[in-house]
């Protein structure tokens, strides 16, 4: 049979249709080009399709509100942590008895004088009378003192970084010597602002420092149980189940029981962390053994193990950047309960004590009975940086876990 050649198309090519810029797909199959330019032919910015993970990442989580300003908010809190001498007005053991209790002050920002009105930031004194048979301190505005506050004033000595000694402070009275309670005063005439201030360097940090601590036990212990499976698995989960089986409040009691009297607060401060870490790992623990478990069968991990690459190399090159933003979600939505679980130690007297600075130390004032009466700021002000500081953490978390989530749509 002889076998004849269809003739050739000798017609003309159809036309493409318009794509607003955007390239038609080719006989290859190969995915059509995007254009990111805009229509004075500048350059835009990578598009969805090239984006890297963290990228498309950031671009979910910036359209989080909450979340957004939970992360600016914690910005702030941790630049408070790294600049706490520089931003508080006093040293936290700086006390004045003759201003115990004191109410707070309103800054000022206007002053009347014999001229008229000028412009003058500042607060005034106080005056006081004790009843003679409460002997209860009364205070009331003095009209007459005036003590000038300002911007970069000059205060008590200390040394930014432990690598410059200075005595300039961000705002403050510019006499050193005066009173300037904007919250108010403890029943020792300390500032309670400054107080605040330092002590959300010993909280914030306890809370970074246990869950790095969780984070490694979490990580190691959980990806190896969920990668070898068997007696390894059981072993982990047993211990995992035995953990969280105990009451934390009297495993807390009994850890921390444990430490050595003579240890400095230092040393009592990191025994702190590492108690915490050994409670908050389990979680984290449990959360990586699921995801193993679902990632070993995978065909990208099987590819690795026939291509002869060590069983650690599979876990922490190829199977842990696959939901490291996972970890991260999960890891800020711990940081919260660190910060409860030393704010909670510290309050019951299990945890930090005087004269170290933290909010749970702070609130252990609410054991005062006279505190509280007289002073209900003393409570309120510490209590308000804690739950503010818990909600945009979460805050944060949730928004982290949204923009990780890739079947979130």
């Amino acid at each position: 049979m002889t076998h004849v050649d269809s003739p050739p198309l000798t017609g003309p090519e159809p036309e493409q249709p318009a794509t607003g810029g955007t390239a038609a797909t080719g006989a290859t199959g190969a995915e059509p080009a995007v254009d990111n330019t805009g229509s004075g032919g500048r350059k835009k910015g990578p598009s969805v399709y090239t984006a890297s993970q963290w990228r498309l990442m950031w671009w979910r989580f910036r359209k989080h509100k909450l979340a957004m300003a939970g992360a600016i908010f914690l910005i702030v809190i941790y630049l408070m942590v790294i600049f706490a001498e520089f931003l508080a007005p006093f040293h936290p053991s700086d006390h004045n008895g003759a201003y115990q209790h004191a109410p707070p002050q309103r800054i000022h920002l206007f002053e009347e004088t014999d001229d008229g009105t000028r412009f003058n930031p500042h607060v005034k004194g106080y005056a006081y009378e004790e009843d003679e048979e409460t002997w209860r301190r009364t205070y009331v505005t003095d009209e007459e003192q005036i003590h000038p506050v300002g911007f970069f004033v000059r205060g008590h000595e200390y040394t930014l970084f432990g690598l410059f000694t200075t005595d300039i402070h961000l705002f403050g009275p510019k006499d050193p010597d005066a009173p300037m309670y904007l919250v108010g005063a403890d029943r020792m005439g300390r500032d309670i602002l400054s107080r605040v201030i330092y002590g959300t360097r010993i909280s914030m940090s306890v809370g970074l420092v246990g869950v790095t601590l969780a984070l490694v036990l979490g990580v190691v212990l959980g990806g190896v149980s969920g990668y070898f499976g068997g007696w390894i698995d059981s072993a982990v989960q047993r211990t995992i189940e035995f953990v969280r089986s105990v009451p934390e409040i009297p495993l807390w009691m009994a850890l921390t029981a444990a430490l050595p009297r003579s240890w400095s607060q230092i040393q009592v401060y990191f025994g702190i962390t590492v108690i915490l870490s050994i409670i908050g790992w389990t979680t984290l623990a449990r959360v990586v053994r699921g995801r193993f478990f679902s990632l070993r069968e995978e065909d990208f991990v099987t590819a690795a193990v026939l291509d002869g690459v060590s069983k650690r190399r599979v876990i922490f090159r190829h199977m842990m950047p696959s939901f490291t933003s996972h970890i991260i979600a999960a890891v800020t939505l711990a940081i919260p309960a660190m910060i409860l679980a030393e704010t909670a130690l510290s309050f019951l007297g299990l945890g930090l004590q005087e004269p170290t600075v933290s909010w749970g130390v702070l609130l252990r004032e609410a054991q005062n009975i006279p505190s509280i009466a007289h002073t209900p700021w003393v409570l309120v002000v510490p209590g308000l940086a804690v739950i503010t500081t818990v909600l945009a953490l979460n805050f944060v978390g949730d928004g982290l876990r949204d923009a990780a989530d890739p079947y979130n749509r």
